[in-house]
């Protein structure tokens, strides 16, 4: 049986589907866009290797990959609305022979260990009730010497730019959302203190030790956005020489 968090997930994000591209966009004034760019340079995949793009969504880190690199993606998530919405902006931007689409969850990949190159996840670990066994799981289907990337959202640790964020997620992400509709409003509301306290709970030095845990050396991370968002990367740890 599903979890409250699951099913929390997936009511919310089968409800923000439609608009779920446009949106991400204004809430971000563009930069989000920005943000998948930096993701997708952090992708080591040689061209024609195959990358997995976990908690796909409508396919936006998934299109740039193959807008960027010469790959085949499967992109993965748990609502059929957004990979529905994923399957036309593919067909739109004639992308088809490229990405390809799965339902399921990141907690239980449906693919053998090690069968991918390159492995990136977005918005994810805040969803999942065990952060640790899902990045262990996102390394199991990742080859040795392959990279591991996500992007998140993030509290700016700058105390100026966290108030200004802390202003923006608490009064005007709800009503910019309330404008396009009352799924985005709660979005809005949502978003915010959800963000706060997965960092409050899982601060940034904790979730590095969390990817070391679950195989994945050399790990990075990056601030975007004066500390809104943040892409961390790493490679999987080969068996010869553990690094």
């Amino acid at each position: 049986m599903a979890s409250q968090r699951t099913r929390f997930a997936k009511q919310l994000f089968g409800a923000i589907a439609p608009e779920y591209d446009r949106m991400g966009a204004v809430l971000s004034f563009g930069q989000e866009l920005r943000w998948r760019r930096f993701l997708v340079s952090r992708v080591n995949a040689i061209p024609g290797s195959w990358v997995l793009d976990v908690a796909t969504g409508t396919g936006l880190v998934a299109r740039e990959l193959a807008r960027r690199r010469n790959v085949r993606i499967v992109g993965l998530d748990q609502s059929e609305p957004m990979l529905r919405r994923g399957v036309q902006a593919v067909e739109k931007e004639g992308l088809e022979g490229r990405i390809s689409f799965v339902l399921g969850q990141a907690e239980r990949l449906p693919f053998p260990d090690e069968a991918f190159d390159s492995v990136t996840f977005t918005y994810l670990l805040r969803y999942v009730d065990d952060p640790q066994a899902t990045l262990a799981e996102l390394a199991r289907v990742l080859r040795p010497g392959g990279v591991l990337a996500c992007l998140e959202f993030h509290v700016p640790q700058n105390p100026y730019a966290h108030l200004g964020w802390r202003a923006y997620t608490r009064t005007v992400m709800p009503a910019v959302g309330w404008v396009a509709s009352n799924a985005w409003q709660r979005t809005g509301r949502f978003l915010g203190p959800s963000i706060e306290r997965f960092y409050e709970r899982y601060p940034l030095p904790v979730q590095i030790r969390m990817w070391q845990k679950a195989g994945i050396a050399k790990v990075r991370s990056r601030p975007m956005g004066l500390g809104a968002g943040i892409v961390i990367w790493g490679v999987k740890r080969t068996a010869v020489t553990g690094a």
